[in-house]
Formats: structure tokens, C-alpha cells, sequence
């Protein structure tokens, strides 16, 4: 007795949670506002663009000079180190020439402080690598700027389906009315005498039907308000309703087409010159490098003092003449992920007009789906009116109502859907146009 009690308040519990949660209404440009703000993908688009950026920043290397300072301590009764320091501190004197100093010297103490400065002249492969970096960081740009076109696109789509499982709630609530009061017209129909206990069974279960149908509707809506929270990257999961209402958008298809300037199928191409760069930088490796470089010193025996110093400038022409087969196999490598990028290039070109061809019919279909399903939700209006009466005079057979009701209902849901997938493909076709 117990459990019969306990489980239909735990229903009516869970029932009262779901109506008594905020409902809150939202407008398509608040949801892109806030998803433009705040999305996570956006953001980690941005941090991979700041990362690119930093590469990029490493390569100036290139132009500008090195720089580094010391100061060193040392003591040391080593002969020639000890000669050495004092003649870096310019303190030798004819006495320190004495073979018996000079072979067994007291400690000297030495302090030297030190500027270095090493200065790139000729680098080639350096400024081709220099150049992939910065084609990788203008194409990380242009993947930040396509990810939040996706997600204008995304927020769009999100927000029709949310406006459309509100929609099919809206049908499903009318549809549920409706039959309950035919199930009322059928209990007093059956009280009379008038109908069968077959007939009001045929109209429970119509009931029935409805009410879960509804409570499916009732979750895609909550399902639809989630991702929309998801997308703003909001966690209170509250329960959205579009101030927006579905409507047929108007759209021209032209002579649209894919555009080379569109910033993902940019980005491929400059992806493609980063690893060009990457393979000409590897092959300008074979090629000798010129760097000036220059010190300044200041020497004593006392710590951060220099009352000795001196200087230090020269060039260097280096030349890694052979390097066993790395270098060999480093450009073969880089001129293959060359050759790839350029197919992987023209792949992506050709996928998107194939995605373009495929939206294009898709909207064709969707315009006269739309045409037809008009015309059929106006025709079976026409048909559960017309039994609706009939059945009210008793002149129409329960059945009959009932597959008029069910069809009135489907229509209604198609129309809206077709309604949705019309304006889906729009929207679909811009994004794949975009310039």
C-alpha cells in the first residue's frame, strides 16, 4: 500500500520540478551576442592564434641580435690561468716573470665581468622559416575568423529547433484539447448508448498517444534550451523560449558558388605556403652562414669591480658541410608535406562544392516540400472540421474523427518541420558562400 502511495507522488514531485523551472525568453542576436563573448571554442581558437602569434615572434631572431652578461669569480694556482688573469687585470709586473712565480704561482682571485653580442647577417634558411611562421599564424587568424562563422551558423540552427520544438508543443498541447474532448463527447456518446465501449477505448488511446507525444515535445525543448546554453558557454542550464517566432525567410539562390577568399579554404592555402616556406628553409640549410659577434670585458681581483678591460668584435662564416643524410632526409620530408598540403589543398576546394551542390538541391527540395505541405495542412483543416461537425450530429464513425485528428496533427509538425528545413539549408548556403 505503501509503494502504490509513494510512486505517484514521486511523479507528481518530478512533474512539479519541470513546471516550476525558470523559463526564461531569449532573442536570437542576445544568444550570438553572448555566444561571441563567451564560447569555448572561440576561445581556444584565439589561444591557438596567440600561440602561432609567439612562433612567430621567436623567428626574429633572424634580424635581431643576441644579447648576454656575466660576471664570473674565480681563484685559481693553475700557471698559465693565473698569468693569464693578471694579465687581464693588467697588473703584471718584471717580478711576475720570475720562472719560480711562474711555475709555482700564490692564488690569484679574478672577477670578470662580460657583454656578449652576437649579431645574424646572412640566415636563409632562417628567414624561410621565418616566413612559414608567419603564413601559419596568418592562417591560425583566418581558422578564428571561420570558427565563429560556423558558430553564427550553429546558433542559428540551434535557435530554429528550439523554435520548432516549441512549435510541435504548441500542436501537440492543441491536438491533446482537442482529444480530450472528444474522449468527453465519446464518454456521454457511450452513456446514451450511442457509441461501443471499443469506440471510447479507440479514443483513450488516441488520448494517450497525444500526452506522450507532448511530453517528447516538451523535452526536445529542454534539449534545444541546453545547447544553447552549451554553445554561450553558460552552465545554468535554465530553459530558453524564442522571442523570435519560426517563419519562412525569404532567400534567393542565384548563381551562388565557393569562394577561394572564404577563410577556411585562405587558411588551406596558406598552410600550404607555410610548408613551402618550411621546404625551401630546409634546402637554403645547405648553405653557409655569416654572423658578427663582439664582447666587452672588465677585469680585477676585487668582485664587481673592472678596472682592466678590453673588447672583442669579429665575423664568422660557418658552413655545416655534411651532416651525415639528416639534412637530405629533413628536405625530402618537408617537400612531401609540401606536395601534400597542396593535394590535401584541392581536396578540401573540391569537397566544399560538392557540400555546396548537395545544399543547393536540398533547398530546391525544401521549397517545394514547403509548397506541398501547405496544401496538405490546409486540406486536412478542411477534413477534421468538416468530421468534427459530422461527429457531433453522430453522423461520423469514431475511427474516422480520430484519423482525421492524428492527420491534422501531422500536418501541423511537417509544415513547421519543412518550415525549419527550409530555412536550415538558407542558412546553410551562406555559410558555405561566405566570403
Amino acid at each position: 500500500m505503501k509503494k502504490h502511495i509513494y510512486i505517484p507522488l514521486l511523479l507528481l514531485g518530478l512533474a512539479f520540478s519541470v513546471h516550476a523551472q525558470q523559463v526564461i525568453p531569449i532573442a536570437k542576436s542576445d544568444v550570438l551576442s553572448k555566444v561571441s563573448e563567451n564560447n569555448t571554442s572561440i576561445k581556444i581558437s584565439e589561444q591557438d592564434f596567440n600561440t602561432a602569434k609567439a612562433d612567430y615572434r621567436q623567428t626574429n631572431t633572424v634580424f635581431l641580435p643576441n644579447i648576454t652578461a656575466s660576471h664570473t669569480a674565480m681563484a685559481t694556482t693553475n700557471p698559465l690561468m693565473a698569468f693569464g688573469s693578471k694579465l687581464n687585470q693588467e697588473i703584471l709586473t718584471s717580478n711576475d716573470f720570475n720562472p719560480a712565480l711562474l711555475n709555482d704561482p700564490s692564488q690569484i682571485e679574478n672577477y670578470a665581468t662580460k657583454f656578449e653580442i652576437q649579431q645574424p647577417l646572412i640566415n636563409l634558411d632562417g628567414i624561410y622559416q621565418r616566413k612559414a611562421a608567419k603564413s601559419k599564424m596568418e592562417a591560425m587568424s583566418l581558422k578564428t575568423e571561420r570558427t565563429q562563422e560556423y558558430l553564427v551558423f550553429e546558433v542559428d540552427k540551434a535557435y530554429m529547433q528550439l523554435q520548432l520544438a516549441y512549435k510541435a508543443v504548441d500542436v501537440l498541447e492543441k491536438a491533446l484539447e482537442a482529444a480530450n474532448a472528444n474522449k468527453k463527447l465519446a464518454d456521454d456518446s457511450f452513456k446514451q448508448g450511442y457509441l461501443q465501449r471499443a469506440d471510447v477505448l479507440n479514443v483513450e488511446v488516441r488520448v494517450t498517444e497525444v500526452q506522450n507525444q507532448l511530453q517528447t515535445a516538451k523535452s526536445n525543448v529542454q534539449n534545444a534550451s541546453n545547447y544553447l546554453s552549451f554553445l554561450m558557454n553558460d552552465d545554468a542550464y535554465v530553459v530558453y523560449m524564442p522571442s523570435d517566432e519560426l517563419s519562412i525567410t525569404t532567400f534567393t539562390l542565384d548563381d551562388k558558388k565557393v569562394s577561394e577568399n572564404r577563410s577556411d579554404i585562405k587558411a588551406m592555402q596558406l598552410a600550404t605556403n607555410a610548408y613551402e616556406a618550411m621546404n625551401k628553409a630546409d634546402e637554403m640549410a645547405f648553405l653557409p652562414r655569416l654572423n658578427a659577434f663582439g664582447s666587452y670585458e672588465l677585469y680585477d681581483d676585487q668582485i664587481f669591480q673592472g678596472s682592466a678591460n678590453g673588447y672583442l668584435f669579429g665575423a664568422q662564416l660557418s658552413w655545416d658541410i655534411f651532416q651525415g643524410s639528416k639534412r637530405i632526409g629533413k628536405a625530402q620530408k618537408s617537400k612531401s608535406e609540401f606536395e601534400k598540403s597542396k593535394l590535401e589543398y584541392k581536396q578540401y576546394v573540391s569537397k566544399s562544392n560538392l557540400e555546396l551542390n548537395k545544399a543547393k538541391r536540398a533547398f530546391i527540395d525544401a521549397d517545394n516540400k514547403l509548397k506541398l505541405t501547405t496544401l496538405a495542412l490546409q486540406q486536412s483543416e478542411e477534413s477534421l472540421r468538416i468530421r468534427t461537425n459530422r461527429f457531433k450530429e453522430g453522423l461520423e464513425k469514431t475511427s474516422d474523427l480520430l484519423i482525421a485528428e492524428t492527420q491534422y496533427a501531422q500536418k501541423q509538425l511537417e509544415y513547421y518541420q519543412t518550415i525549419f528545413e527550409y530555412n536550415y539549408t538558407q542558412a546553410y548556403l551562406q555559410f558555405l558562400t561566405k566570403e
